[in-house]
């Protein structure tokens, strides 16, 4: 049988005060409790640990031994509790998620920010990629949850909206487009386009709104970050369709926006998680930050 914890604290209290009668008030245990205890833990290591009299108590040579090891065992075990109690209160642990580029870099960096002034202890595990690799990384489990756009029939998926992301058109400043009041699908078939990777949530989107309106794509061409995308547009090659919660094209200077007044070039945006699933402690408790800052 091996020795309890609460034994260990027992041997460790009356090591430290050299007395049972004060090791027990310590424990706030009676006297023959605490020397059960001890007896306990002596048959479960088979060896002595005190020398006793009626006058005083002594460690033996392996109870001094013995003393070091055992304390540092109770620590640690007190330490995984306190991380145990600090994880399921969502006051520490780690935050895993997968998220769009375009949200990771204009949405989430103020809500870690915020989230963490309340929670200093939580980190965050973030994966910025595509909205594919999002629900495939959901449905792996490689994270506890991920924001992106999801199709809502999308089978054994939870989608969460916290907000609405419109899409906008890059374009340099001495663009025709720069003297439109009103920029229509009509409008952008006319140029050509630089069109963002088709693994991209933008790039569906994009793709599903011409084909509805019957309207032909000029393909400049196709590239797979945002910041590709507004140094092309940029060198000349062409405009671009992108969320206008991307922040990177105003990193490029020359370049203007406007919306597209299209509901097709309206996208939801929102947690994605498996249906039924129990998200962390931790994860849920930065999940639920998001929504009441949408709301």
């Amino acid at each position: 049988m091996s020795p309890s914890l609460r034994q260990i604290r027992a041997f460790i209290a009356v090591a430290r005060c050299g007395s049972f009668t004060r090791a027990a008030l310590q424990l706030h245990l009676s006297q023959p409790a605490l020397t059960v205890q001890i007896r306990q833990i002596e048959s479960a290591l088979g060896v002595k640990l005190f020398d006793r009299n009626t006058r005083a108590v002594r460690l033996t040579r392996l109870g001094r031994e013995l003393l070091p090891k055992l304390e540092r065992l109770q620590l640690d075990f007190e330490a995984i509790i306190a991380d145990s109690k600090g994880l399921a209160g969502g006051h520490r642990g780690v935050v895993r998620l997968a998220c769009l580029p375009s949200v990771a870099a204009s949405v989430l960096p103020a809500a870690v920010k915020s989230f963490n002034k309340m929670f200093p202890h939580v980190n965050f595990h973030l994966k910025d990629v595509s909205w594919h690799r999002v629900v495939a990384m959901v449905r792996s489990d490689e994270v506890d949850f991920g924001i992106g756009d999801i199709i809502p029939t999308e089978p054994g998926l939870d989608f969460i909206e916290i907000f609405e992301d419109k899409m906008q058109v890059i374009y340099p400043a001495r663009h025709p487009i720069d003297r439109l009041s009103n920029v229509s699908l009509r409008t952008l078939s006319q140029y050509p386009l630089v069109m963002m990777d088709s693994e991209t949530s933008a790039r569906s989107m994009i793709d599903a709104a011409f084909a509805a309106a019957g309207c032909q794509i000029i393909r400049a061409c196709e590239v797979m970050y945002v910041s590709t995308a507004a140094a092309m547009v940029q060198a000349g090659l062409g405009i671009a369709i992108l969320p206008a919660s991307s922040p990177e094209w105003r990193a490029y200077q020359g370049l203007k926006a406007k919306p597209i007044r299209e509901s097709a070039f309206i996208r939801p945006v929102g947690i994605i998680k498996k249906s039924g699933q129990t998200l962390p402690p931790v994860s849920a408790a930065f999940a639920e930050s998001l929504k009441t800052k949408a709301s």
